[in-house]
C-alpha cells in the first residue's frame, strides 16, 4: 500500500495537485479540510467544533483529526493507495501516523511531497480562491493566522520527514503543470 502526503502552506496548490495525482496513480484523495468542510455543511456535532475553530484560523487538536484519518483509511475501499492532503500538520500527527501504519502492518509513509510557495504568492492565491469559492476562511486576518500557525506548528513536520529521508520539495510558484510533472517524476522515484 502506497502512503503519500501533500504538504504545504495554506494555498500552496496542494488541492488541486491532489486531484490530478490521486487519477494518475488511482489513489485514495484524503483530505482533511473536505471532509471537515463536510461534517460542518452537514452541521454535525464535529461540524459545529470544527467550524469556529476554522473560521479563527486555528487547527483541530491532533486527537480529532486523526480519529477522522483513521476513519477515513478504515472505510476507504480497495485502492492501491492513499495520497493525505492536509495530513499531517504537526509533529505529533505525524509520529502518530506513523504508529498507526506501523500497527496496521504498513510500512509507512513513503514521501512527504513539500509544495513550496511564497508568502506572497500565497496570500494572493487565498484571496483569489476566497473571492471565487466564497470561502470564509480565506480572509486576510484568517490567513495571516493561519500562516503563524503552519509556521509555528506545521513547518516542523517538514523536517520530521526530512530526518528519516521521506521529505521531498517542488517549487510551487510555477505553472499548475510544471507542478504536477515534478510531483510525478519524485512520486515515480519512491513507489
Amino acid at each position: 500500500m502506497l502512503y503519500l502526503a501533500l504538504f504545504g502552506p495554506p494555498g500552496a496548490g496542494k488541492g488541486t495537485q491532489a486531484k490530478k495525482i490521486a487519477e494518475k496513480y488511482r489513489l485514495f484523495h484524503l483530505s482533511t479540510g473536505d471532509i471537515l468542510r463536510a461534517e460542518i455543511g452537514n452541521a454535525s456535532t464535529l461540524g459545529l467544533l470544527a467550524s469556529g475553530i476554522i473560521n479563527r484560523g486555528e487547527l483541530l487538536s491532533d486527537e480529532v483529526v486523526m480519529a477522522l484519518v483513521e476513519h477515513a483509511i478504515e472505510t476507504g475501499g480497495d485502492v492501491p493507495g492513499y495520497l493525505l492532503d492536509g495530513f499531517p500538520r504537526t509533529v505529533q500527527q505525524a509520529e502518530m501516523l506513523d504508529a498507526y501504519l506501523q500497527k496496521s502492518g504498513e510500512r509507512g509513509l513513503a514521501g512527504l511531497l513539500s509544495i513550496e510557495v511564497d508568502k506572497e504568492e500565497v496570500t494572493r492565491r487565498m484571496l483569489k480562491r476566497a473571492s471565487l469559492e466564497g470561502r470564509v476562511d480565506d480572509t486576510e486576518e484568517v490567513i495571516r493566522n493561519r500562516f503563524a500557525e503552519y509556521e509555528m506548528k506545521t513547518l516542523p513536520v517538514e523536517n520530521y520527514y526530512r530526518e528519516r529521508g521521506k521529505c521531498f520539495a517542488v517549487n510551487g510558484n510555477r505553472a499548475v503543470e510544471e507542478v504536477f510533472q515534478s510531483l510525478v517524476s519524485i512520486i515515480d522515484t519512491i513507489r
